[in-house]
């Protein structure tokens, strides 16, 4: 049985790679904001789904907490950081 060539597709010329975009073409945009599906919970003794909680709103950014989903164990935490410049204002 004879196989049939792909159909406009030249082959690169010797010495030659095909062109495939950079990994690295992106910035690390794809990261900007990492949230956590599932934590280990030391009660629940397993990974669980977790829930987002708002703890408090800093000069610098923002405090969350993971909460376990089922037990409501506090699981982890993290900071998101914010670009503005916060200013206070004389009283």
């Amino acid at each position: 049985m004879r196989s049939l060539p792909p159909p406009n597709r030249k082959p690169p010329g010797p010495g030659k790679l095909a062109a495939r975009p950079s990994p690295q073409a992106k910035p690390a945009q794809q990261f900007q904001r990492l949230q956590a599906s599932a934590l280990y919970c030391p009660k629940c003794r397993q990974a669980t789904p977790t829930r987002e909680y708002l703890l408090l709103v800093l000069p610098d950014g923002s405090l969350y907490d993971y909460r376990c989903a089922h037990c409501g164990t506090s699981t982890g935490s993290r900071t998101e950081k914010t670009a503005t410049e916060v200013q206070i204002l004389p009283g």
